[in-house]
């Protein structure tokens, strides 16, 4: 059974930074794509990043590009996201994800069959 567990979310101040960690256990994950995705109170759940574990071929959010990072750490079996430059509207719960079998990152919630329990990150104006 795959267990997904997030840390780092927290209160910050517009322009300021957080990394999110996403630990993973329970497989191996070399045929996976780790996605992060957030969820605002009353929106759809939306794509922010993933990145395939073999390769490390990334994809993103047009809404994050150039301000969030995405990586992993094989060794540790943890996936990070360099949230920089937080604005209010990045204000969610941020949840990762894990597809266990695919060539491409997915962006739909749906591509996902395993997440976390999310970890909420408030950005203040």
């Amino acid at each position: 059974q795959v267990q997904l567990v997030e840390s780092g979310g927290g209160l910050v101040s517009a322009g300021a930074s957080l990394r999110l960690s996403c630990a993973a256990s329970g497989r191996t994950f070399s045929n996976s794509a780790m996605g992060w995705f957030r969820q605002a109170p009353g929106k759809e759940r939306e794509f922010v990043a993933g990145i395939l574990w073999s390769g490390g071929s990334t994809d993103y959010a047009d809404s994050v590009k150039g301000r969030f990072t995405i990586s992993k750490d094989n060794g540790k079996n943890t996936v990070y996201l360099q949230m920089n430059s937080l604005k209010p509207e990045d204000t969610a719960v941020y949840y990762c994800a894990v597809c266990e079998v695919t060539y491409i990152v997915p962006r739909t919630p749906s591509g996902y069959g395993y997440w976390g329990q999310g970890t909420q990150v408030t950005v203040s104006s």
